[in-house]
């Protein structure tokens, strides 16, 4: 018992922002900054990632409780402004 405990604690996960042609730069930056706590200018440089490359690691190191609550911030405000943004979590 105690080691599926251990196991689940320590477990971590990473959320990807994904990138589409309807969501604005000014959203994803406002995401990385008020849900993920990213500095401006980091908020940026991932923001261009996730335009140039198709994706971008918004954060990581989080139990999966915390990734998917940040997950589902970022979708429901995208749903409330018309974006089809795409989120997803994963193991790291």
């Amino acid at each position: 018992e105690k080691l599926r405990v251990d196991t689940y604690l320590s477990k971590r996960y990473k959320v990807i922002f994904w990138n589409d042609d309807k969501t604005t730069f000014d959203f994803v930056v406002d995401c990385l900054t008020s849900i993920f706590n990213q500095p401006l200018q980091n908020a940026i440089k991932l923001t261009i990632d996730v335009d140039r490359k198709g994706k971008a690691i918004a954060g990581t190191g989080y139990m999966l409780d915390i990734a998917k609550t940040k997950q589902n911030q970022v979708m429901e405000r995208a749903k409330q402004q018309g974006f089809p943004f795409q989120v997803t979590v994963e193991e790291e």
